[in-house]
């Protein structure tokens, strides 16, 4: 006669096991049950928030939804009325953006500011949203097309060799025109010179060192239009009969505050 087998009763162990937590924590108190909750939410988080969000350091599903993370929509219910982020000209471009996460970083520390900007992340969020319309006539489409079309061809162009070619893709300009102290005499193709880790360039050279025209690119300020040039500028430098326009008469193109025989000058 065969043994009968006997059953596996682990399953049914761990089911009731799994029914008891249920059971404890149904009749656990609210108060009770949100200090475990914050518990283990304390456990799992890679770190502490920004100081604007610091509030939220317990929340996690102000956020987070699960499975997919960081969700816009989760964004947007905190920040849509932010009015003066959509009309300042430097920012308006965050009425189109669809994602936040790839530009606006958390866990890093209450004195650590939530934004590293990412322009070609910026760049694939343009692209994601163009994608959606699967009209092959549409204007979407045809923008799409052009867009990949231009960056085979564009990669090795010269200008922008810094740039990655998503972040190739981006028109400058559009965020940066306020930005411009050309006055737009180098035109509006920024990547030409700029970078997108600084504004500034380090290497940048004067077209000649004995050029003589410097306000077609240099403003004065306008304490060099009232006495205060009389009195201050033209002595420290000690150029008494040195005009306004005369930019070269006092500066030096190493800095702007680098005056000849004076050296790097503070304002008093």
């Amino acid at each position: 006669m065969a043994k009968k087998k006997k059953k596996n009763k682990w399953p049914w162990i761990l089911a009731g096991a799994f029914i008891l937590l249920g059971v404890v924590w149904f009749l656990t108190p609210d108060d009770a049950r949100f200090k475990h909750a914050n518990v283990w939410q304390s456990l799992t988080s890679p770190g502490p928030l920004s100081e604007s969000h610091a509030f939220l350091e317990n929340n996690c599903a102000a956020c987070h939804a699960p499975v997919t993370g960081v969700e816009p929509s989760k964004c947007i219910v905190c920040h849509a009325n932010n009015t003066d982020l959509l009309k300042r000209q430097p920012t308006a471009f965050h009425a189109h953006v669809t994602s936040c996460k790839e530009c606006h970083l958390e866990h890093n520390g209450k004195n650590m500011l939530p934004t590293g900007m990412d322009h070609a992340a910026m760049a694939k969020i343009g692209m994601r949203a163009l994608s959606r319309n699967k009209d092959p006539q549409s204007g979407d489409q045809v923008a799409l097309a052009n867009l990949k079309h231009w960056m085979q061809m564009n990669n090795t162009r010269v200008g922008g060799e810094n740039l990655k070619p998503m972040e190739k893709l981006l028109n400058c300009y559009t965020c940066h025109q306020n930005d411009d102290q050309h006055f737009s005499l180098f035109g509006k193709d920024c990547a030409q010179c700029h970078t997108v880790q600084q504004w500034d360039i380090p290497q940048y050279r004067h077209p000649s060192s004995s050029s003589r025209d410097c306000s077609q690119c240099h403003q004065a300020p306008p304490s060099h239009y009232m006495m205060h040039f009389g009195m201050i500028s033209q002595t420290v430098a000690g150029k008494h009969k040195a005009k306004v326009r005369e930019c070269f008469a006092c500066h030096q193109t190493t800095s702007w505050p680098d005056i000849k025989g004076v050296g790097w000058y503070k304002h008093h």
